[in-house]
């Protein structure tokens, strides 16, 4: 009995995800310079208006950011069934990000509300961080 197997087809390097990721990218680097160029340009005048409360700032940014590259990983089955023990890590790291970012994000909205912003951003802001913090609750909950 012969049998015949048919040849593995190799991984084609292009695929939807790497798109997809890339566009990303290249959305992140958009909003970079065209939006938050103050970040890599220390003489902005965007800084007199942030010194009031960039302390706030720095850790909403850094762990935010934390939050936000490191949330698509805990989506994804080969690395959850792999390497279990980096999931359970970097999601610790996801949930201390979003459970300081996000009320620090409120924070630094309603401190612009002194500066003259609308409370109706502070609200967004809140609802934001409600619904962030909620959501990854249910997500520790239902682990």
């Amino acid at each position: 009995m012969a049998t015949s197997s048919i040849p593995l087809q190799p991984a084609s390097w292009l695929r939807p995800k790497y798109l997809l990721f890339g566009f990303i990218g290249l959305m992140m680097a958009y909003v970079l310079v065209h939006n938050e160029r103050f970040l890599i340009d220390a003489k902005n005048p965007e800084w007199t208006h942030i010194s009031s409360f960039k302390w706030y700032l720095l850790p909403h940014g850094i762990m935010g950011a934390c939050a936000l590259l490191l949330g698509p990983m805990q989506f994804s089955d080969r690395l959850r069934q792999r390497f279990a023990k980096f999931h359970r890590v970097v999601g610790r790291f996801y949930v201390a990000g979003v459970f300081i970012g996000a009320p620090l994000g409120f924070y630094i909205q309603y401190y612009e509300e002194r500066m003259g912003g609308t409370r109706s951003f502070s609200f967004a802001a809140f609802t934001d961080a409600a619904i962030w913090m909620l959501t990854t609750a249910i997500a520790i909950y239902s682990s």
